[in-house]
């Protein structure tokens, strides 16, 4: 079943970009978190996101707010991806599909590509917004605005 608006975010655990066990429950319903789902590392979509998030970090955290993404990749290529772009928030691995059924992310063209959402989850864990859309460049604002939204 497909985690929803309003949903509490059940704990998971995942491996981080350095190899290292991430537990949910050490940030999520701690603060706020923006949790993004994406499709592949180095890719021209993907790294657009990636850096986009990159970018204005600093205006997520001074919100009190972190931003993880989650693919498939392994955490060689994780690690390689954020190096690159000098990304400085958590990539977790996804290699089992787990997170991806855990939080109901689907698929696109055919079933082909893994789908690009993000989460918006509030400092108590609930699951404030879900954003589904293929085009990277859209996401950032979004969560942004949602996450100030939230601090009213």
């Amino acid at each position: 079943m497909a985690l929803k608006v309003g949903d509490k975010v059940p704990e998971f655990t995942a491996k981080d970009q350095h190899g290292n066990l991430f537990n949910s429950g050490d940030v999520i319903g701690k603060k706020g978190v923006v949790l993004y789902f994406y499709p592949k590392d180095d890719t021209p979509g993907c790294t657009a996101q990636a850096c986009s998030f990159r970018d204005q970090y600093e205006d997520f955290l001074s919100l009190n707010t972190e931003v993880i993404g989650v693919s498939g990749d392994n955490e060689k290529s994780h690690q390689k991806f954020a190096q690159k772009y000098r990304l400085p928030f958590t990539l977790l691995t996804d290699s089992n599909k787990e997170l991806r059924k855990l939080f109901g992310v689907p698929t696109n063209l055919l079933g082909l590509l893994p789908g690009r959402v993000t989460y918006v989850i509030d400092q108590n864990g609930i699951i404030r917004m879900i954003f589904d859309h293929m085009m990277a460049q859209k996401h950032l604002p979004k969560a942004l605005e949602q996450i100030k939204l939230l601090q009213k």
